[in-house]
């Protein structure tokens, strides 16, 4: 397998290794990486600005943290549904959900964003937050197509990512990422070049800085045809 395809750096592990590693991780994930990516994932959250009744999904949606704030957006007339890979972390956002009344209207299901089981025009909104960079180049373009393709006409899609830059500390990252991909799992991606071939509009993009590391937090939309 090549190192790199247009500048990105591949993920050299399997769906079945990530969807083990995950599940292994699933219970102290919080512990690990939930604090450090809070105010990432709330900023995110913020530029997607979800209204009550809206139906919205969130793709690689871990222990469940944006499932809850955003059914409490949405309310009881909206629809939250939340896809993951791994079913030990669906098991965490379930018991998390149990807690809040308004997990009363989320579903969880398990599943790989380069092909989502929903059907077409589907979802008002959609959120991602640190699980683009998840997928390996190739699929990358694959998994915002199925955006678009279950997105309503105007939908909104909310992305947080590491960002590719020509800084010192990506290119650390992206080494011990190659040889660590268990526990460095994701790396830097170009995403808002990626969220324009893919055919969406940029509506905010806005750069923030995690361990030195450049982070993406956009907000685009699917153009009315």
């Amino acid at each position: 397998m090549s190192v790199e395809i247009n500048g990105i750096t591949r993920v050299p592990r399997s769906k079945e290794a990530a969807r083990a590693s995950y599940n292994r991780l699933s219970r102290w994930y919080d512990m690990i990486a939930g604090g450090s990516e809070r105010k990432f994932r709330e900023k995110g959250l913020d530029l997607l600005s979800v209204s009550a009744g809206e139906t919205v999904l969130e793709v690689g949606c871990g222990t469940g943290h944006s499932l809850r704030a955003l059914s409490q957006k949405v309310g009881p007339n909206g629809q939250v549904c939340g896809l993951d890979l791994s079913d030990g972390m669906l098991m965490q956002a379930r018991s998390r959900l149990d807690k809040s009344r308004a997990g009363q209207w989320v579903s969880l299901q398990c599943g790989d964003a380069v092909c989502l089981p929903f059907p077409a025009e589907s979802f008002d909104a959609l959120f991602m937050s640190f699980t683009l960079e998840l997928f390996d180049t190739p699929e990358l373009p694959m998994v915002l197509a199925e955006c678009q393709r279950v997105l309503k006409q105007g939908g909104r899609l909310s992305v947080v990512a590491l960002a590719k830059k020509k800084k010192l500390a990506v290119s650390l990252y992206e080494w011990f990422h190659m040889r660590l991909p268990d526990y460095v799992d994701c790396r830097p991606i170009y995403t808002r070049e990626l969220l324009t071939e893919a055919g969406f509009h940029m509506v905010e993009a806005i750069e923030l800085v995690m361990w030195g590391l450049p982070v993406d937090v956009i907000m685009a939309c699917k153009e009315q045809a």
